[in-house]
């Protein structure tokens, strides 16, 4: 289940039942907050903040004065009384988790180190998190941190806090059983004498609350007057992790949370609770279990993926992480190049690679913005294709991958390298055919004006990617989301079942007159020169 799967469904659940209404009346306005007020419920959302949050849109939408038309780029577009509804849950949703709060309070070097004091459960991640915010502190503030093991009732911790420490390039500070209120007051005059202008304090954590742990905590605080004070939460355990917020709020008062395996099965109540109970903001949040995983919370991010938007920011943040400055010119180079059809199996290689580094196809799907109504229930998402995409590709030579048409005039070579990777017949054909649709859409989106892959090889730029929220998307990408045989997705590697709208046009070609003309010209090259054999051994004359 993918981060706020529950509450997400609750919503989509909400723009179908408006779907075609013309008017908000408080019937179908009811109608819909139910099944709002239950998704989020279920999503472990406070109850309180359940009901509230229903409240502030019923009266909202109530309000509103429904336009049919507005103002868009390219002139009047249509909205629904759908639309108008569903744009108040955003702003409604942001509000109940923003704003963005991302300030990290530094003081002055002259005076000493800046202070930040983590703080939470143990299982929480807060070792992990810790060594992430140094990582973060040197790429976005250019800071050089050192890593204080005051977790002295746990070896573990400080190993851990070590191996994270020489990962990163950075050093820690620790004694094994010693005192920790003393440890980190140690710390701090280590950091002045080796020029670290950053302290942060990984801190002891306990299965629940306790006066033994927070008196503790409120020590080290008197100790060394923290500028920041950080709660790292577990999403996954919903409102437990809402009322250890409050707990820790009301003896420590902490500056904001960081909120850790959302890259899991979490359900979102966490996030949608935390800021509305205590009043302090969410400040990252961890996304994956990498050094690099952790991320600026974005409110707007997360509204939109709840309600199906996509999050191109988020995308672009990935998309910048993972290349270095020289893989980000030369991406943009190939994209320019791409563009002018100039598209071959090696890039369709790197396309491939670039996406594995960003992270699990669902996760991908989930904030890309053409997928706004979600992803549909019988859409199978296999990481593993692209794995054995890449080894199709591996099996060509070199001829091959940079002159693809070689593969549809001599279909002998689809067989060497079907042989060669492993494959059956119909897997590299389907591979042949990903490509040739993924080619042809790309010189579609260069005729809409503009890059499409100017920035973000393979997905798109940004600029693009915002408009998609409004275009008719399945007329554009529908050819390169058909079902292929094999279970291979038509274009995107790893959707497979997913078919072709109807009436869809593809790039270049004629309008399919119906799923049965469409099977029939799908059929694989392999079968029928099969069935070409078949008919002239039937004619023959029998001896």
């Amino acid at each position: 289940m993918a981060m706020f799967d529950v509450v997400a469904k609750g919503f989509r659940d909400v723009r179908n039942r408006l779907e075609g209404k013309v008017e908000l009346t408080e019937e179908n306005i009811d109608d819909a907050l139910k099944d709002i007020r239950m998704s989020m419920l279920e999503a472990d959302v406070n109850f309180r903040i359940a009901k509230n949050f229903v409240t502030r849109v019923k009266e909202k939408a109530l309000g509103e004065i429904v336009k049919t038309t507005a103002k868009g780029e390219d002139g009047k577009v249509k909205v629904s009384a759908g639309d108008h509804f569903i744009r108040i849950c955003h702003d409604e949703l942001e509000g109940l988790m923003g704003p963005v709060d991302t300030n990290i309070v530094f003081g002055n070097p002259r005076v000493g180190p800046t202070k930040i004091m983590m703080v939470g459960l143990q299982g929480a991640g807060k070792t992990t998190t810790t060594a992430k915010l140094a990582n973060l502190l040197i790429n976005e503030h250019d800071k050089k941190p050192l890593l204080v093991g005051a977790d002295v009732y746990r070896p573990a911790a400080i190993e851990q806090l070590r191996v994270l420490g020489n990962q990163i390039g950075i050093p820690v500070h620790a004694v094994e059983g010693g005192d920790p209120i003393q440890v980190c007051k140690d710390a701090l005059k280590i950091a002045q004498d080796t020029g670290r202008d950053v302290v942060l304090f990984d801190t002891a954590g306990r299965l629940a609350v306790d006066d033994v742990l927070m008196d503790e905590l409120e020590q080290i605080v008197d100790s060394t007057k923290p500028e920041n004070i950080f709660l790292v939460v577990d999403a996954m355990i919903g409102q437990d992790a809402v009322n250890t917020a409050n707990e820790f709020n009301q003896r420590l008062e902490i500056d904001g949370f960081i909120m850790t395996k959302l890259d899991g099965d979490a359900r979102g109540g966490a996030a949608l609770s935390i800021k509305e109970v205590t009043g302090k903001p969410i400040k990252f949040v961890g996304v994956g279990e990498k050094i690099e995983d952790l991320e600026a919370f974005r409110p707007e991010g997360f509204a939109n993926r709840i309600l199906g938007f996509g999050d191109v920011m988020g995308l672009m943040n990935k998309f910048e992480k993972s290349l270095t400055e020289e893989e980000a010119a030369k991406a943009e180079k190939d994209a320019m190049r791409m563009l002018s059809g100039e598209f071959n199996f090696n890039d369709f290689y790197n396309q491939l690679q670039q996406m594995s580094k960003l992270g699990s196809m669902s996760e991908l799907m989930e904030m890309m913005p053409f997928f706004g109504g979600g992803m549909p229930a019988d859409v199978q998402i296999d990481d593993k294709e692209l794995v054995r995409i890449r080894a199709i590709i591996q099996s060509m030579t070199e001829k091959e991958r940079t002159q693809p048409e070689l593969l549809t005039r001599q279909p002998n070579r689809l067989r060497r390298i079907a042989s060669g990777s492993g494959m059956e017949l119909e897997k590299v054909e389907a591979v042949l055919q990903q490509f040739n649709t993924m080619r042809a859409v790309m010189q579609q989106f260069s005729n809409m004006g503009g890059g499409f892959l100017d920035k973000i090889p393979g997905f798109g730029q940004l600029n693009k990617m915002r408009q998609m929220k409004d275009m008719d998307i399945g007329s554009l990408l529908g050819d390169l989301m058909g079902g292929a045989e094999g279970g291979m997705g038509g274009g995107i590697p790893g959707l497979g079942g997913m078919q072709l709208p109807p009436g869809y046009v593809p790039p270049g070609g004629k309008r399919q007159a119906s799923s049965k003309g469409t099977k029939s010209r799908s059929m694989s090259r392999s079968k029928k020169k099969r069935k070409r054999k078949a008919s002239r051994k039937a004619r023959r004359p029998k001896k």
